[in-house]
Formats: structure tokens, sequence, C-alpha cells
């Protein structure tokens, strides 16, 4: 992450992320998708190839995601935060808790 907060403040030209950077959410949120398919995908592959796949696609992933909290200034402490604040309440619990739009 730490890697990913120069980037966004020391802009070098020739990087990945930096295009990520300036393409904005469309662009990282794009990516993302097309990464979580991936990594859904390779989650059904069998064997060591299929787990190391799988770990290769989580690795995207998780990089695309961490770009997109840095580019909406969102740290991992916060992301941390809440979930602490879900610990010890059932997700069933806590989904019913939002607010709909009905």
């Amino acid at each position: 992450m730490a890697v990913i907060e120069d980037r966004k403040a020391n802009p070098p030209e020739k990087s990945y992320t930096t295009k990520l950077f300036t393409g904005g959410v469309e662009k990282i949120g794009g990516k993302i998708m097309e990464e979580a398919a991936e990594t859904v995908e390779a989650a059904g592959e069998p064997g060591d190839e299929g787990k190391a796949h799988l770990i290769y696609e989580a690795g995207d992933l998780i990089y695309h995601l961490f770009v997109l909290l840095c580019h909406k200034e969102i740290t991992l402490a916060e992301v941390e935060q809440e979930l602490a604040r879900r610990f010890g309440v059932s997700g069933i619990d806590e989904k019913a808790s939002r607010k709909t739009d009905n």
C-alpha cells in the first residue's frame, strides 16, 4: 500500500499504477471487475496448478482494490476498523439492519 500511495503522490510517467489513477474510478473499477471474475474462475481449477493460479489472480484483485482505496483516499486502517465493527455481528443481522429504498 505504501508503494501505491507513493505512486499517487509522485506519479512516474511509465507506471501502470499511474495510468490507473489517471483513469479514475471507471478504469480502476473495470480492472477490479475483470480481476474478480478471473479470481472466481481460478478458484474452480483443481490441484496445485489451480491453487497457484488462484493465488496469482487474488494478488491482482487485491492490488487493484488497493489502488481504488488509495484513489479514494481510504486507508487500510479504515477498512480494518469497519471489519472490527462487524466482528461478532451476524452477517445476516447486519444485512437486515441496513436501510432499504422500498
